[in-house]
Order: C-alpha cells, then sequence, then structure tokens
C-alpha cells in the first residue's frame, strides 16, 4: 500500500466528526490492506511510530519542511519503504550521527508527495491529531474482518495491543481471535476505574462492593511461571531488574502459575506514613545501582488483585471470587487494605465506609477504590464497576505547549498548556497552569518536554502530546478563550505522570459529567 493512500485517509477522517465516517473510511482502508500492512496502517493514523523514539527532533525537521524539500511528482512511497527508512534513522548512533539523520529524513522527504511529506512531518514531530486512534481504529478492523466489535475488543485486551490482533483476523475472519486468550507471562492492560464524588455515592451506584485503600504507587503486574518472575508498568514496560523486591514477593507465593494486580509504593521508617509518588517514580526509574537504590528506598507491593492462578484465569469470575483467591496466595500486609459492604441499604454501613474513606487519608493514602463485588476483571477498560472517590477534584490532562519562565524561574519551562482528550482522540485545551510546581518538578519537566518540543517560537515551545500530569482544580467554569468552552478553576500541578500514557487523560465528557 501507497503512504499517499493512508495520508488521503488521514485527511478525510480530520475532516468529518461523525464517528461512524471515520469508522467506514478506516474499514475501508484495512479492506484494501494486505493484513501485515495493517499494524503500520494503525500506527500511523494514530501517529505513533513502531520504532518508537528515533532520535529525530524539530532541528532535523526543520530543514524538511515543505516547501524546503520539493515534493516527488507522483506516489510511489510505500508503507514497507517508509517503515524500512525510519528503522534505519532509529539505528543511527555515534559519530556524524546529525548529518546522517539529516541525510536519511530528506531522503525519505524527497521522494514523498505533498500529502505524503504533510503526513511524514505530522508523523515525525507528533503532532497526528486526526482522531484514528486505537478505539476508532479498532472499529474499523472490526467491520472490514466483519467480526463483533466486542470480542475484537476483548482479544486486543488480553494481547495488550490492537495491530497483532488486527493483522491476524484481517488475515484469518473470526477463528483467529480464538487464540487470544489471557496466558500467564503475556502482560494485559490494566483495568482502570471512573470517578464518583463521594463513597456514598459509590455505594448507591455499585451495591454490594468492597471499599479500598487507593494507593500512591506505581501500578504493577506480576507474571509468575515456575521460578520466572516478571514486573510489569501500566504501559507493559518489563521494569523487573528494577524491583528485587517484588521479585522475591513473587517466589515466595504458593502457586507457580499467576498473575497479580497491585501498586508498589515506600513507607517512611520513621512515620509508616506512604513516601510521594515522585520519589517512588525516581527509584523505580533507576536504571543503574539499582541495590543502592533499595538500600536508600525499599519498596513494598501490595496487591489488590488476581488475574490467573495455577495457571486458570480468573477475569471472568466475579471480584468477591478473585480476592478470595489473593487472600490464599498472599499474607495480609501485601493485601491492600478494605472493608466490605454487604448491605448497601444500611445506613451504618454507609457511614463506615466514609470513615473508611477518612482513615485512609489520615494514613497518607489518596483516597480509596470501590469495587463491585460481582464485577469481572475487563482488561484495558475504564469499568463502571469500579469507582474511585479522591478528597479533590483531580484530572489527568496532557501537556500541549509550555510557556519559557521568566524571573527566578527564567531558563526554565514553566507554564504549562493543558488539554483534554476528545472523544475522536484529539485533544483541547482546558487552561493553563504554572501554580504547583516545585523547583525540582521544574527542572524535571524543563528537561522533559524539551525531549518532546516540535516547535518553538522562542515564548512558547509545542511539544508532543505526551506527558501527563496530575492537576487538582475547585471547579469548572465557562469560558470563550478555550475551545471546550470550560476551563478549570485554580487548577494546580500535583505531580507528573511519566507512567500514564496519554490515551489514559481524562475526556472532556468525563470532566464535565457529560459521559
Amino acid at each position: 500500500m501507497l503512504l499517499a493512500r493512508v495520508a488521503e485517509v488521514s485527511r478525510e477522517v480530520a475532516a468529518t466528526s461523525a464517528r461512524s465516517r471515520k469508522i467506514g473510511l478506516l474499514a475501508e482502508l484495512f479492506a484494501e490492506a494486505v493484513p501485515e500492512e495493517s499494524p503500520l496502517v494503525i500506527a500511523y493514523l494514530a501517529g505513533r511510530l513502531p520504532q518508537g523514539r528515533i532520535g529525530v527532533g524539530w532541528s532535523v525537521l526543520k530543514n524538511v519542511v515543505p516547501p524546503a524539500v520539493p515534493p516527488a511528482e507522483a506516489p510511489g512511497l510505500t508503507l514497507a519503504r517508509v517503515d524500512t527508512a525510519l528503522a534505519e534513522l532509529a539505528a543511527v548512533s555515534g559519530a556524524g550521527a546529525r548529518a546522517e539523520r539529516d541525510r536519511l529524513v530528506r531522503s525519505l522527504f524527497t521522494a514523498a508527495t505533498q500529502d505524503e511529506q504533510e503526513l511524514l512531518l505530522r508523523l515525525l514531530s507528533g503532532d497526528v491529531r486526526q482522531g484514528a486512534l486505537d478505539a476508532i481504529a479498532l472499529e474499523g478492523v472490526a467491520k472490514a474482518a466483519t467480526v463483533p466489535a466486542a470480542e475484537l475488543r476483548r482479544a486486543v485486551m488480553l494481547e495488550g495491543s490492537l495491530p497483532p490482533v488486527a493483522q491476524a483476523v484481517l488475515a484469518e475472519g473470526a477463528t483467529a481471535l480464538d487464540r487470544f486468550t489471557l496466558r500467564v507471562g503475556s502482560p494485559v492492560q490494566p483495568m482502570l476505574a471512573h470517578t464518583a464524588a463521594s463513597v456514598t455515592e459509590a455505594i448507591a451506584a455499585l451495591g454490594a462492593c468492597a471499599v479500598e485503600e487507593k494507593l500512591d504507587g506505581i501500578r504493577v503486574q506480576v507474571h509468575r511461571i515456575g521460578d520466572d518472575v516478571r514486573v510489569h508498568t501500566r504501559s507493559l514496560d518489563d521494569i523487573t531488574d528494577r524491583l528485587p523486591e517484588v521479585v522475591a514477593t513473587a517466589r515466595a507465593v504458593p502457586s507457580d502459575a499467576f498473575i497479580l494486580d497491585g501498586e508498589v509504593i515506600a513507607l517512611d521508617p520513621g512515620t509508616g506514613r506512604p513516601v510521594s509518588f515522585q520519589s517512588i517514580a525516581a527509584r523505580v526509574g533507576s536504571r543503574t545501582d539499582v541495590a543502592g537504590a533499595r538500600a536508600a528506598l525499599p519498596l513494598t507491593p501490595v496487591f489488590f488483585d488476581v488475574l490467573a492462578a495455577d495457571a486458570e484465569s480468573l477475569i471472568d469470575r466475579p471480584g468477591r471470587d478473585r480476592h478470595a483467591v489473593l487472600a490464599r496466595l498472599l499474607p495480609e500486609p501485601h493485601r491492600v487494605r478494605r472493608l466490605v459492604v454487604t448491605d448497601p441499604a444500611d445506613p451504618a454501613r454507609v457511614e463506615e465506609a466514609e470513615r473508611f474513606f477518612t482513615e485512609t487519608l489520615e494514613r497518607g493514602h489518596e483516597g480509596v477504590l470501590v469495587k463491585a463485588l460481582d464485577a469481572p476483571y475487563v482488561a484495558g477498560r475504564r469499568g463502571r464497576t469500579w469507582l474511585k472517590v479522591k478528597p479533590v477534584h483531580t484530572v489527568d490532562l496532557v501537556v500541549l505547549a509550555v510557556e519559557r519562565g521568566h524571573g527566578r524561574r527564567t531558563g526554565l519551562l514553566s507554564n504549562l498548556h493543558l488539554g483534554a482528550r476528545t472523544e475522536d482522540g484529539g485533544f483541547v485545551m482546558l487552561g493553563k497552569t504554572f501554580k504547583g510546581l516545585t523547583d525540582e518538578m521544574l527542572r524535571w519537566q524543563t528537561e522533559r518536554l524539551g525531549e518532546l518540543a516540535v516547535a518553538d517560537d522562542g515564548f512558547t515551545v509545542r511539544v508532543r502530546p505526551e506527558l501527563v500530569v496530575e492537576i487538582a482544580y475547585d471547579g469548572l467554569q465557562a469560558s470563550t478563550r478555550y475551545p471546550a468552552g470550560i476551563t478549570l478553576r485554580f487548577a494546580r500541578v500535583l505531580r507528573h505522570r511519566p507512567d500514564k500514557p496519554a490515551s489514559e487523560a481524562d475526556t472532556v465528557g468525563a470532566i464535565t459529567g457529560q459521559r
């Protein structure tokens, strides 16, 4: 398939707001592609490069911005050729790397038509925002392969990503879905929670439930097969070698084939209160001197769910059954504290749950999760059967741009432009803030956002929409200044969330309560 065809569909998808039309356009494209090309189509339409970061920033791209390089007169650039060129770029290193990247990028743009150049520029700068993200692409694949979208979605959840599932069903049809099952050793996307305003509200919505402490740590998924233990983040990255404490805990479990879901936290040895998320993230992010980092900040794994035990999948079992298995596998110190509310109509039990919430905050944790006792584990989805309750309004937003600081912040990237996800996969700006940023946070975000920069006018640096930040705010107010028609009142940064992908940031609908 020619890149020109993908560019054409990308443009058409961007031009329509109708979800059904987007799905139809993508279905036509997937039907035209050979199955082996579908992973590249999905990646390019979603603005991702299969190679990950390839070392090409604005310093290289500014030299090929159309019309700096004359476009090809006719399409001839195939997806395979683009993929090979990007792989070559990713492999460049050492002396003369900058010149070699310039040469390879110029060669690629010279072979591209004007429309292809524009798509390549957006791909390489991380600025593809036409709304063809995985949720819509999944529907398009389902339509092209004539398979039920719900069955395809489950397979994607269990596999961890859409591309391999799409390639299989486009080649073989519905029968290919049977091979995508929960497997110990193969990480799956974690189940996520929606938000409730209070514990009372959450209990009223769910009925019989468990109220669990919401820990402010790093989400981990732990797999063990025999003596082999693997630890994965919520984005499915393997961090086993950085968490020897978790490996030791897993090897002490009386089962040799299981999957656990939980958090890694750290407790202050003097007070017993939880250490800040930033400190935990720094410890987990350390790739060198793990023994020294462990001695400086020991970590404790605390688990709240089990997806498989003794090689048997448990994800379709109700939550009460999974917790019974969890209690059999792990001692109490490695299980999250919880309160079971079997009779939600009993005011005394609801009052007890509210006290549990208050005590959890007093213990230094960030809130609670209220979980329906009869709910299955829905991998990769933000289920309505898990509701999180926090004491303040908080949202996860994506940094779209950042302004250069002045005064004591001269030389730092300070004022953040904050965006929420839209239902079609793009981003819309809700406001700005520099409040809540410590000197350490300012230094960190200056370095990170510098890596994500795609344009700089000397005042505002536009960045790839990848860094998630957790924002606290006092409420919403109408605004004609921002395209969503609302902005956040008294927004302040609580923390950076490098562990969260932009696809897990909150949507405008979720923030306004319309969805």
